[in-house]
């Protein structure tokens, strides 16, 4: 995608380097599973787009599970982009999480060596600089308090981290991003009235957020192409019956909200223990429903399915 006849000279671009023109400005976002990371991205992208930038966006998650772990990718520049895949050296880290930061397997500060700046959803920045040995320039703001207060929840976070990311590279105008923004809720078909309540969060965090200067990395040259071998319907989706070692991964860490037992009100009918599709939660030896948190995923289905309405909700404690 491009606008550009040629390749010019970027004059309000925060890029630093030796050279004049831009290089490719990666980007890479962290989330949850229900904070909009996917669509934050396109944001970006779009923006960067009707900006007159080539623009690349692409997620990647495993299972669509609310609350798991998930990342997206935004390269920039004045000339095509050639680069595939996840970004291994951003130079602008977005999270809008900041208990991600704590699980491994998330790949939050990967590469940070290479970049320029983080941005975490957060009000806390000091003491997350050295539990965390945060190496770039951090710049922090408290996106979920704002977002709750505008939309009614604080999860819905694709415009704050759009815009924060925006703010941040340099090279979007504020125009420019509301009409982005503008363009990908009306495809996902949000109402007016949504709508605009996600462009005045989005003109909120663009206004309070300071541009960092981008300091030049090298540029990736792509390898040959590698022909993979086509494998049969059955050996390439195979069933998986035995467990493995998921007992052992704390998938309680994706929750944003949890399920609370009252027992007062429940029947012990078991029902909820049946029908969890992670077998989170048993039956004590009183035939209580007990619930395994450090699996239990968040999922609510045991609320949903309590004839008695036993089962509460109470939001997880998170930074937010």
């Amino acid at each position: 995608m491009s606008k550009h006849d040629t390749d010019p000279i970027l004059k309000v671009c925060s890029i630093a380097g030796p050279e004049t023109t831009a290089s490719v400005v990666r980007v890479r976002l962290h989330g949850r599973g229900g904070h909009g990371v996917k669509t934050a991205s396109r944001i970006l992208g779009t923006a960067a787009f009707l900006a007159g930038f080539e623009a690349q966006d692409s997620p990647i998650y495993g299972a669509e599970r609310r609350g798991a772990a998930v990342a997206a990718f935004v390269r920039i520049s004045t000339r095509p982009v050639l680069e595939r895949g996840p970004i291994a050296t951003p130079d602008l880290i977005v999270v809008a999480d900041e208990t991600l930061l704590r699980d491994p397997m998330a790949g939050v500060l990967a590469g940070q060596d290479g970049a320029s700046a983080i941005f975490i959803n957060t009000s806390t920045a000091e003491s997350l600089v050295e539990q965390f040995q945060i190496r770039p320039l951090l710049q922090v703001m408290d996106i979920s308090s704002r977002t709750k207060e505008i939309l009614g929840r604080a999860s819905a976070l694709s415009a704050g981290l759009g815009a924060a990311a925006a703010r941040l590279t340099g090279l979007v105008q504020l125009p420019t991003l509301l009409e982005a923004m503008r363009q990908e809720f009306t495809e996902l078909g949000l109402a007016a009235g949504e709508i605009d309540k996600n462009l005045r969060v989005g003109e909120e965090v663009f206004e309070r957020l300071h541009a960092v200067v981008i300091q030049r990395q090298p540029s990736v040259v792509p390898g040959e192409l590698v022909r993979l071998r086509q494998s049969s319907a059955r050996a390439s989706s195979p069933s998986i019956l035995q467990p493995g070692n998921s007992a052992l991964r704390n998938t309680g860490a994706w929750r944003i909200d949890r399920p609370v037992l009252d027992e007062t009100a429940c029947s012990r009918c078991g029902l909820c223990s049946l029908m969890c599709p992670d077998g989170a939660i048993r039956l004590d030896e009183r035939g209580y429903p007990v619930i395994d948190y450090e699996h239990c995923k968040g999922c609510m289905i045991c609320q949903q399915l309590c004839p008695l309405e036993a089962i509460g909700r109470e939001k997880e404690t998170r930074a937010w």
